[in-house]
């Protein structure tokens, strides 16, 4: 039998249909489905659950990390650490299943080879005709590139400490953890003979100064930076310094709902920006609030004149740069601490609440 996990967050409820009637309909079910909602609105979750219930197979898992950056990479590993089977698939939750894809994974599987999948991408307008997957016409298909769809021995997943934990946002997570197996010297097969998998169209979400969800303006060219790193380096093992694929434990947060132990409140001063990153290593079960908002424009323009006079001045920094710093503060040492995040362009606000276990 082979595990499948599938990860969400707030996708669309008639994609998540779409792709969980297909494997419904597959010719082999000898199969395990984990679903893994990584942090979805509060307000959607409850509708997300009542269209599960139609899928009582299905092994869900829900992440109350609502407030936090997307890290697929902990959702999946959330599923490897657990699982039992001799293969695990790791699939995308806007995919149509050929009907045989089961019974393919089954005759490809191989416990010294990796394979991944061509995919198959579906328009706008073919997407909103709701065929099946044998009707639905593809617009293009993706290349040796897109290492995303992959069926992996369980065993040599696990050898290497599963996915990259690192990654947040989107983006080399797939293509890292090939990279590191092929170090490893595990062979690496792209599956093109037929089109097994086609990709439901959905709008992207891009960054808005509407939006206040947690996210890093420069964390993709980042990741990209990394994975090179990573390549020439030879990786084999990541996750080294931190536990990796830690479930979620919904008591711990539940305690940032609680009145904080400290607050925290500070101007984008370089120096006090600074003191608080060095600051936050110090707590123990605590839970800070971090409040940063930014200073007026009269005493930007007055700490102007001071340097243009030669006087002591105060230097501040954007609050958009300290929210770049404090994200990549908690992605290197504090990912996998309870948190909850916050940034507002229009009003230059950030607010922090994390719990220090």
């Amino acid at each position: 039998m082979i595990t499948i996990v599938l990860t969400n967050r707030n996708r669309e409820l008639q994609t998540i249909k779409n792709c969980l009637d297909s494997l419904a309909m597959q010719s082999n079910h000898e199969f395990e489905l984990f679903f893994v909602d990584y942090g979805s609105n509060e307000t959607y979750v409850p509708h997300l659950e009542k269209l599960l219930l139609e899928y009582p197979e299905i092994k869900y898992l829900n992440c109350p990390v609502s407030g936090q950056l997307w890290n697929k990479c902990r959702a999946i590993n959330i599923v490897l650490q657990q699982c039992k089977r001799a293969f695990f698939f790791v699939g995308d939750i806007d995919m149509l299943f050929h009907s045989d894809f089961i019974s393919r994974l089954n005759e490809l599987k191989n416990e010294s080879r990796v394979t991944y999948f061509q995919v198959g991408f579906l328009s706008e307008k073919e997407t909103a005709l709701q065929k099946n997957f044998d009707n639905a016409t593809i617009s293009f298909t993706s290349k040796k590139e897109a290492t995303g769809m992959t069926l992996f021995p369980t065993q040599l997943l696990k050898e290497i400490n599963g996915y990259n934990e690192f990654y947040h946002g989107w983006g080399a997570e797939d293509t890292d953890v090939h990279f590191r197996l092929e170090n490893l010297g595990v062979e690496i097969e792209f599956y093109e003979k037929e089109i097994l998998l086609k990709h439901q169209w959905h709008p992207k979400t891009y960054r808005t100064n509407l939006s206040t969800d947690p996210y890093h303006f420069k964390l993709e060219r980042i990741n990209h930076s990394y994975i090179h790193i990573s390549k020439t380096s030879k990786q084999i093992k990541v996750n080294i310094d931190q536990e990796w694929g830690v479930l979620p434990e919904k008591k711990e947060y539940a305690k940032l709902s609680n009145t904080p132990d400290l607050t925290i409140e500070i101007e984008p001063e370089v120096s006090k920006v600074n003191a608080l990153l060095a600051q936050l290593n110090n707590f123990e079960d605590k839970v800070v609030s971090v409040i940063v908002k930014d200073v007026s424009n009269n005493n930007k323009i007055k700490q102007l004149v001071k340097r243009i006079l030669g006087k002591k001045y105060l230097k501040f920094l954007s609050v958009k740069n300290v929210n770049d710093m404090l994200l990549q503060e908690i992605v290197l040492h504090y990912r996998s601490l309870p948190y909850q995040y916050s940034f507002s362009q229009n009003e230059s606000l950030i607010h922090l609440k994390i719990y220090f276990k």
